[in-house]
């Protein structure tokens, strides 16, 4: 017992202690202006500069994202900066990078970023899930736009759409580098995982689904295929109901349809089984009030069926804190209808908070 004690006292005297290490993370971030042309989910203006990024996160993994920069801003002074994120099982230039290229539009510097094992990200398996993976991506597109010469370290904000709402909540929650904090028809993952919309899955139906990824971890572990779970349908009956038509027509038409290089259309928004229930143990409204006095905007559609979850997440949280419900706006109405997207509220929360 003695030694126990003892043990866990230096614990205690040694975690709030910093220690160097020889492992030194390299810079090794790549910048290059790119043309937007090709890109058929999001428009970019002739007064924006468009740059393809890769930076490395904490885990030595190489993320990719598409920062856009005003050509207006005086590049020789510091400006502010927004981070957005994409769906949950989407990649950067779905959602993400109509929200980055409009804001850019206003006058932010923005930097819309793929998550690790999504998109053009680092990450093995393809769409696997990992929510501290996700939410360091988040922090090292903080150290990213804080070293460089162009964005302000003080004035850095952040965009989640979908479940990148949840996971830019996790990151805020332990990097107060994240000045303002907005998210967009957001998922809880971790709720919508364990409970499912409007807590609709039994205690039953979850352990089916825990027993199933954990017995297919043995295939896998012994060379066996990888399982995909979960995502959008990819042809429509007249048994498939409206949540999923909704996704639908967006990740299976030309609206919302898009595929990286050397990814597969079919597996979109498809994670794999065995790591999708990391999910579970997913709790990002936890310690929510934590993130004040940093302010935080929910937007949701009316007729959004994930309205729950931002109205979950602002019950909880402190001030300054607000909730904007678009009127006539479904939940996917918000990744990409630009006549719905409320960018007045975003430039006005944005400009207020990052001064």
């Amino acid at each position: 017992m003695r030694k126990l004690i003892i043990v866990a006292s230096a614990w205690l005297m040694l975690s709030g202690q910093a220690y160097a290490q020889s492992d030194k993370l390299q810079k090794t971030e790549k910048m290059e202006e790119i043309s937007p042309k090709g890109y058929t989910t999001f428009k970019v203006s002739n007064k924006v500069t468009m740059y393809a990024v890769t930076f490395k996160n904490q885990y030595r993994m190489n993320v990719a994202g598409h920062l856009f920069i005003p050509k207006s801003l005086d590049r020789n002074k510091k400006h502010s900066a927004i981070i957005v994120g994409h769906p949950m099982g989407a990649v950067k230039e779905q959602s993400a990078d109509v929200y980055a290229s409009n804001m850019a539009d206003r006058g932010f510097i923005t930097f819309a970023i793929d998550l690790s094992f999504w998109g053009q990200s680092e990450g093995q398996p393809r769409n696997a899930v990992s929510p501290d993976v996700y939410a360091e991506d988040f922090s090292a597109a903080v150290d990213f736009l804080g070293s460089s010469t162009f964005a302000d370290r003080n004035r850095i904000g952040i965009i989640g759409v979908c479940g990148s709402g949840s996971f830019v909540i996790s990151a805020a929650k332990i990097d107060p580098r994240m000045k303002a904090i907005a998210t967009v028809s957001m998922y809880d993952m971790g709720a919508a995982s364990r409970n499912a919309l409007h807590h609709s899955l039994s205690s039953e139906q979850r352990k089916n689904i825990i027993s199933a990824a954990a017995e297919q971890r043995y295939t896998e572990f012994n060379g066996g295929e990888i399982k995909y779970t979960g995502g959008t349908v990819h042809k429509l009956d007249k048994h498939t109901d409206p949540i999923q038509r909704e996704f639908y027509e967006f990740y299976r038409t030309p609206r919302g349809e898009y595929t990286p290089k050397g990814s597969s259309p079919e597996l979109t928004t498809h994670p794999t089984l065995t790591s999708n229930v990391k999910f579970m143990n997913f709790y990002p409204f936890n310690d929510i009030e934590t993130i004040s006095p940093r302010p935080m905007l929910f937007i949701t559609g009316d007729h959004a069926h994930s309205r729950e979850f931002s109205e979950d997440a602002y019950q909880r949280a402190a001030e300054p804190k607000e909730l904007y419900i678009v009127p006539n706006a479904g939940h996917v109405d918000l990744y990409d209808k630009t006549d719905l997207i409320p960018f007045d509220k975003l430039v006005d929360f944005f400009t207020k908070n990052l001064n």
